[in-house]
């Protein structure tokens, strides 16, 4: 309403009356269309004007009304895009590698399967190739290693070879906390020892495995987590027995559930 009172005060006092009545005129008229007529069918050229409009006139939301101004704004970002997406299209860069310059790596690398690509590029520099050292990796033969056993694997082939030892934490009623050491052989899951301490050490547990294996029956395999309670004098008390350590991975008591479930 106060917007209305200044047209026509401007239309009374100021110049150009005739231009700002028709301006007044044209307003009402498109408010009473925006009140009874449906949502306006926008062609691609009206986006383009209101657009164009936007970057030239400061005032252009002021006049405008069948849109909101955020949706011009939004289709001047979608046009953007669209624009930068069509450009995106046309890279520059390199030219591609022959084919034949690929099926000649393939075969260098078969034939020569200790050479590198730093060697394979020497060679196709004296055949008059100029390739780059990346591109030459890139397409280079890979070497197909043989597929590891998994875990579960490991332990089915090797349980008759294979303990595992682990600590638990006993809490009693007078606060007091006993450690209890369990050495427990896989396939048969029978405790082969097991003794209580308040205050472990690497020298204790070293003289615990020594005590479960005497007489030349230690295991092959000694699975066991990364307890910094394992350190160096127990590690060379185990390999002096002929015990192969094998260490879980970090934070994966899962990989010893046998102790676990105890």
């Amino acid at each position: 309403m106060i917007n209305f009172i200044k047209i026509i005060l401007s239309v009374i006092i100021g110049n150009h009356s005739a231009i700002i009545t028709e301006n007044m005129a044209l307003r009402h008229q498109i408010s009473v269309l925006k009140r009874t007529a449906k949502k306006p069918k926008i062609k691609m050229h009206d986006r383009l004007f209101w657009i164009l409009l936007s970057k030239l006139w400061n005032n252009w939301n002021n006049a405008l009304f069948i849109v909101k101004p955020e949706t011009v704004i939004k289709w001047h970002r979608k046009g953007f895009k669209i624009y930068w997406r069509i450009r995106s299209k046309h890279k520059i860069g390199r030219p591609p590698i022959d084919f034949k310059i690929i099926a000649l790596i393939h075969r260098i690398s078969k034939e020569n399967s200790t050479w590198g690509a730093p060697h394979i590029r020497s060679e196709l520099l004296l055949l008059g190739y100029d390739v780059a050292e990346s591109t030459i990796a890139k397409h280079m033969l890979k070497k197909r290693k043989p597929p590891s056993q998994t875990w579960r694997t490991f332990l089915k082939n090797h349980m008759y070879n294979t303990t595992a030892i682990d600590f638990f934490v006993l809490p009693t009623i007078t606060f007091r906390v006993f450690y209890i050491f369990i050495v427990l052989r896989h396939y048969d899951r029978k405790v082969l020892h097991y003794n209580v301490t308040l205050n472990p050490t690497a020298q204790w547990t070293a003289n615990q495995i020594a005590q479960a294996f005497p007489y030349d029956t230690a295991p092959k395999y000694l699975i066991r987590d990364r307890d910094s309670i394992y350190g160096n004098y127990f590690q060379c008390r185990v390999r002096n027995m002929g015990i192969e350590e094998v260490l879980i991975s970090y934070k994966s008591p899962w990989q010893i559930p046998i102790v676990k479930e105890l």
